[in-house]
C-alpha cells in the first residue's frame, strides 16, 4: 500500500466503487463524490490498473479535499486471482480504519463480489447508466446489478427513462437525473474568455460536442450533417474509446481537438454558435439522460439532439433542446437556431436551471441517506445529518 494516510477517522467514512477513474471526464461521480467530501472521508476506489507488479498493492492519491483514490496494481490479471487481490487489499485498506460509521457507493457492479462481506451501515447504488448495454459489457452485469440491489439501502437512478425500467426492483429507489454546475458553465457567457489555440483556426458556424466518443456517437450521422453543410464546422472534444479512431469521420469541416479538461471547456463553447449531441439510437442510449444537456444550456448555447428520450421529455417538449432525427432534419433545425433571437429563450433557461444544481441533488440525496439510516436504527449517533437548505 504506498501514498499518504487515506483518512484521520473523525467522519464517517464513504468508499466509492467506481469503474471510471477520477481522472477521466469530469461527470456524474466526481460531481457528487466531491460534494459527499464535505461530510465523508472518502476512499474512491477504481478498477485495477493496467500495469502488472511483483505483488499487489494499492496505489494511494489524494486528489480532492477529503478525497484520496485507490488504485489496485496487481501481479495477476486472472479474473479469480485479481478478484481475490483486489478483495484482500480493500480489506487490510479499511482495517486500520477507527470504527466510524462507513458508507458503501457503487457505480461498477463488478465491485460487489470484492466487498459484499464487508461490515457498513449502509449501501448506496447510484446506477448512472444501464451499463450492460455498453459495448464490451461482462454477461454477468445483470446477475451483479440483482445481487447489488438485493444488498442496498437505497437506489438512485441517473435519468427518468433509467427509474422507470428500474422502479419495481427496489422498494427505496429514487430518480436523479443529470444536474449541473450552471455558474461553471455560465462563465461560457463572458465575452472576454479567449478562443483556445487549437480551435481559433477553425472557421465560423461552429457546431460542437464535448464528452467520451464512444459507440454512443452516430458517426454516420455526423459525416452526413458535415456533407449536407460543408461551410459549417464541427468542433469535436472528448477522449475516444472502446471505438477504432480510425472509425471517425474525417472531413475538412470536421475537428477532432480530443480530450480537455473540465475547467478548459467553458473556454471552448464561448466561441461556438451550437451545441450538438448526435447520439446513435441503440441499447447503449435508450436510457442515457447526457449531463452535457444542461451544461449546453448553462453555456448559453442552443442545442440540436438526437431523439433520446429523456432529452427530449426533460428539455425537448419545453422548448429548451430541438430534436431531430435525419440528417436533413438537424440541417434544418440548426439552420432555424443560428438565425433565432436568444433572449427569450436564455430567460427561460435560466428559470428551468434555477433550480437544478449538483449542490441540491447532492442534499437530497443525502436527505435520504439519513433517513435510510434512521429506519435501519444501525446505528447509536447519526452517520449523517440532512442538509438544512439546498444551495
Amino acid at each position: 500500500m504506498t501514498g499518504a494516510k487515506v483518512t484521520d477517522g473523525t467522519r464517517p467514512l464513504l468508499v466509492c466503487f467506481s469503474h471510471l477513474r477520477w481522472g477521466f471526464v469530469w461527470q456524474r461521480p466526481q460531481h457528487l463524490i466531491s460534494r459527499a467530501a464535505r461530510h465523508f472521508d472518502v476512499i474512491f476506489v477504481e478498477e485495477p490498473a493496467g500495469e502488472v507488479a511483483e505483488t499487489d498493492y494499492l496505489r494511494l492519491e489524494p486528489v480532492a479535499p477529503g478525497v484520496t483514490v485507490a488504485v489496485p496494481v496487481l501481479a495477476q490479471a486472472q479474473s479469480y486471482a485479481a478478484n481475490r487481490a483486489q478483495a484482500r487489499l480493500i480489506r487490510a485498506l479499511l482495517r486500520g480504519r477507527p470504527s466510524a460509521a462507513r458508507v458503501f457507493w457503487y457505480y461498477t457492479l463488478a465491485a460487489v463480489s470484492l466487498s459484499g462481506d464487508l461490515p457498513r451501515n449502509l449501501t448506496v447504488y447510484d446506477n448512472m447508466d444501464e451499463l450492460s448495454a455498453f459495448r464490451g459489457a461482462s454477461p454477468d452485469l445483470i446477475a451483479q446489478e440483482a445481487d447489488l440491489i438485493g444488498q442496498a439501502d437505497l437506489v438512485f437512478t441517473g435519468g427518468r427513462s433509467l427509474y422507470e425500467a428500474k422502479r419495481g426492483t427496489h422498494a427505496n429507489i429514487h430518480c436523479f437525473p443529470s444536474s449541473v454546475d450552471a455558474e461553471h458553465f455560465r462563465a461560457a457567457r463572458l465575452s472576454d474568455r479567449s478562443d483556445p489555440p487549437d480551435q481559433a483556426v477553425i472557421p465560423r458556424p461552429r457546431l460542437g460536442f464535448f464528452g467520451v466518443i464512444d459507440e454512443r456517437l452516430d458517426r454516420d450521422l455526423l459525416a452526413a450533417v458535415a456533407d449536407l453543410r460543408p461551410d459549417w464546422h464541427f468542433v469535436m472534444i472528448g477522449p475516444v474509446v472502446k471505438i477504432d479512431p480510425a472509425s471517425l469521420p474525417q472531413r475538412p469541416n470536421i475537428h477532432w481537438l480530443g480530450p480537455k479538461t473540465y475547467a478548459e471547456l467553458p473556454d471552448y463553447l464561448r466561441h461556438w454558435d451550437l451545441g450538438l449531441m448526435p447520439f446513435a439510437l441503440n441499447e447503449a442510449t435508450r436510457f442515457i439522460s447526457p449531463t452535457k444537456t444542461p451544461e449546453f444550456l448553462a453555456a448559453g448555447l442552443r442545442v440540436v439532439s438526437t431523439h433520446i428520450v429523456d432529452v427530449l421529455r426533460d428539455y425537448g417538449e419545453a422548448g429548451l433542446v430541438a430534436v431531430a432525427e435525419t440528417p436533413e432534419a438537424v440541417v434544418l433545425s440548426a439552420e432555424a437556431l443560428l438565425f433565432q433571437p436568444k433572449d427569450a429563450w436564455l430567460e427561460a433557461v435560466d428559470q428551468r436551471l434555477a433550480t437544478h444544481s449538483w449542490d441540491r441533488t447532492w442534499a437530497a440525496m443525502q436527505a435520504l441517506m439519513a433517513e435510510a439510516q434512521r429506519r435501519s436504527g444501525a446505528l447509536a449517533a447519526p452517520l449523517l445529518h440532512p442538509a438544512t437548505t439546498a444551495v
